[in-house]
């Protein structure tokens, strides 16, 4: 027999956390998170998304042992500004029996219905800072920090339930080459001349942190036509500010400003943390921190969390730029691997940049399921 009940206590949302860890364990392609961090996404004080925002978490029971779970979304910047009559869900993760999917599922549709909306879409966040998309295709790839891992079976449920694929992303893995070809060199050093742009260095992460808002100002800019995209509030910049950003060494972010330092572009990476969280298993302390100050010293691979392009630079060569840049970076530390974070299809600006790379591979595949209610 199949219950699902909704998450209200703090045990429950330590289960809520928890549950991948059993359903995963063993696997060598999954990422575990932080628990901590993690239990601390769904605190009203301390996520800043719900200032424009509620969820409600569901667990799944199969003869008394959690089988599945579920977070349901309801963005009202979405709804309300962007007129997306769009119910989200997220934090998907189910025992292989499609009867557990569609008793989650169907949470998911009454409270959809109960609100007025059309359709439901997920797997996805609270916004786009959250991760999203479902994986159907690398399912034997190391997955990372910042993308969803999931098994097999979980996009044969969808389609067997009638869902239709929506948005898409894909990703790249990229060997980096030992030197950087003449060719990007020099046109790189074309593109800074003809447009008058300069590429801001940073000693420290205080300096870097004065140019966060035009950041994520960019951001929103250059993504705000992208599907799935809701801008991203002050509040969380706020939180990403001080969170993330301060944590990130200054090496690995690029900001690219015109002729009057009005940013055009910018690109953060960061070092692989997919070894070093797996060996955390989820907790920092005693010895988790240990793997992962480890890994952000010496590594060979790195991962490219963010790139955005003014929208009026786009085509125009600026990924020459963000290329010999973080080459020459690459080099320096010794890295020898690149795995771009997950870029939607339609988003050619970003996949530009792997033109560059000879020996690259598209080698992950992801996207949101979407279903009408009234199919429901």
């Amino acid at each position: 027999m199949i219950t699902v009940k909704e998450v209200k206590h703090p045990r429950e949302i330590k289960a809520f956390v928890k549950f991948p860890f059993k359903l995963y364990k063993g696997s060598p392609y999954w990422v575990p998170p932080i628990i901590k961090e993690e239990i601390a996404v769904f605190d009203k004080d301390k996520n800043p998304a719900f200032e424009n925002a509620d969820a409600r978490l569901f667990l799944a029971y199969k003869n008394g042992e959690i089988a599945g779970r579920i977070a349901v979304i309801i963005n009202r910047i979405e709804i309300e500004e962007q007129q997306k009559k769009k119910v989200r869900f997220g934090w998907f993760d189910v025992i292989d029996e499609i009867e557990v999917t569609k008793a989650l599922l169907d949470k998911v549709t009454e409270i959809g219905r109960d609100h007025g909306l059309e359709y439901m879409e997920g797997p996805v966040g609270f916004s786009q800072m959250d991760k999203a998309g479902m994986l159907v295709r690398g399912f034997d790839k190391l997955s990372n920090m910042t993308t969803i891992y999931n098994y097999p079976y979980y996009p044969e449920h969808f389609k067997a339930l009638g869902f239709e694929e929506g948005a898409a992303w894909l990703e790249y893995l990229i060997r980096i080459p030992d030197e950087i070809p003449q060719k990007i060199d020099k046109f790189s050093d074309v593109i800074l001349r003809r447009y008058k742009l300069r590429v801001l260095r940073f000693k420290s992460s205080k300096e870097l942190v004065a140019y966060a808002d035009d950041m994520f100002d960019l951001m929103n800019r250059s993504f705000k036509d992208l599907q799935s995209f809701v801008p991203i509030q002050k509040a969380q910049i706020e939180q990403y500010k001080q969170k993330y950003l301060k944590f990130i060494h200054p090496d690995f972010i690029k900001f690219i400003v015109d002729e009057n330092d009005k940013m055009v572009a910018f690109s953060i990476t960061m070092p692989s943390f997919s070894r070093a969280l797996q060996k955390a298993n989820g907790k920092l302390f005693p010895f988790g921190f240990l793997h992962i100050l480890r890994a952000q010293k010496t590594n060979d691979s790195a991962s490219l969390y963010l790139i955005g392009i003014d929208p009026k630079y786009q085509n125009k060569g600026l990924t020459a730029i963000i290329f010999k840049e973080t080459n020459r970076l690459f080099q320096r530390r010794g890295m020898r691997y690149v795995e771009s974070n997950p870029e939607l299809e339609e988003n050619t600006a970003a996949h530009l940049l792997w033109k560059y790379y000879d020996d690259n591979e598209q080698h992950k595949r992801r996207v949101t399921w979407v279903k009408q209610l009234h199919d429901m």
